[in-house]
């Protein structure tokens, strides 16, 4: 079987591929030629160039090319300008599509990572509720909509374009070696400071990379098509559990925990956002940030996973931090 994974390079596209490899598939890794190969160094990874701005020029990259499965993991969390987010995440979606379905390509499934950031700040309400499939997507980041436009293209294609048999994963916070968002966070744990935001009660869902990739493949075998699956350990956590746990496997250094309104977190990102801008350097203290951590309510319903893929997380987060941690450790970032 051969199979398709675009992102290769990144966080969860290279655990992706060690995967494949594993399952024996014939894995052909699709990333930009600037993009490093570190974490893609087995000698049985077939590597492929695509542009995903451009339609026909994929047209003539996968020409020949014969794919039983494709994941779609390519995409940007952070841009300096907006529009990035909508050309990357959602016009590179639809031109890689375009462009299978212009081939005839004879895929069994495509899988699209998408995320929990689709639906935005609802729930908002204590008891906070469960996020739902049968919700409304509110999204509140420039990256939750470029999620949402892919994810309803996909919805709208029509059959005269071809057959797609498409499922998409909504992963919440993803984390583990390699990540380098919330490694931020363990760097500063390791500096002596500690950073929370706003004072009501906010639940915190997180899913380790390693159950990301193994709802890949059961989406890949049991998913059905056209459905979207919700991911996370199936636990609910507080806003400081996660530092926390970063804090204990660090040796308990002495450390400052800083907690600020949300006014304050908006001044800092604000400044942060131009401040990237003029130096052209992304930054992660952006808007997208503002409103990310802004939100009280990241619950979701990973019921449909578990009864119709099979999907059982197996890695809580106490057990994820460790791991990562170690691997942080042992590969000199802390």
């Amino acid at each position: 079987m051969n199979i398709l994974i675009t992102g290769a390079s990144g966080f969860i596209g290279s655990f992706i591929v060690e995967e494949a490899l594993k399952r024996g598939f014939e894995t052909w890794a699709a990333m930009r030629r600037s993009s490093s190969k570190a974490y893609l160094q087995d000698k049985r990874i077939n590597f492929i160039e695509l542009n995903l701005s451009s339609k026909e020029q994929l047209v003539e990259q996968l020409r020949g090319q014969s794919f039983d499965y494709v994941v779609h993991a390519a995409g940007v969390t952070k841009c300096l300008n907006k529009a990035d987010f909508r050309r990357i995440n959602t016009e590179g979606t639809k031109n890689l599509v375009m462009a299978l379905l212009e081939l005839q390509m004879p895929l069994k499934r495509f899988v699209y990572l998408s995320s929990l950031s689709v639906f935005g700040a609802i729930r908002e309400q204590q008891p906070y509720e469960e996020i739902r499939e049968t919700d409304t997507p509110q999204p509140n980041t420039e990256y939750g909509r470029s999620k949402l436009e892919a994810e309803r293209w996909l919805d709208s294609l029509s059959p005269n374009l071809g057959s797609l048999d498409y499922v998409i994963l909504r992963p919440t916070g993803v984390y583990g070696p390699r990540e380098k968002d919330y490694f931020l966070m363990a760097q500063s744990i390791k500096q002596h400071s500690d950073f929370a935001v706003g004072y009501k009660r906010q639940d915190i869902t997180f899913v380790y990379v390693s159950d990301v990739v193994q709802a890949v493949f059961l989406a890949l075998e049991k998913g059905q098509k056209g459905r979207k699956y919700f991911l996370s350990d199936g636990q609910v956590y507080q806003s400081t559990t996660f530092s926390d746990l970063i804090h204990e496997e660090l040796g308990r250094p002495w450390w400052i925990r800083i907690t600020a309104p949300v006014w304050v977190l908006r001044i800092v990102t604000f400044v942060g956002e131009y401040v990237g801008r003029f130096t052209g350097k992304v930054t992660a203290l952006n808007n997208d940030k503002y409103h990310i951590l802004k939100q009280r309510n990241w619950r979701c319903d990973i019921e449909p996973a578990i009864r119709e893929l099979g999907y059982h997380p197996e890695v809580d987060l106490k057990e994820g931090v460790r791991r990562s941690i170690s691997w942080y450790k042992e590969n000199g970032w802390l």
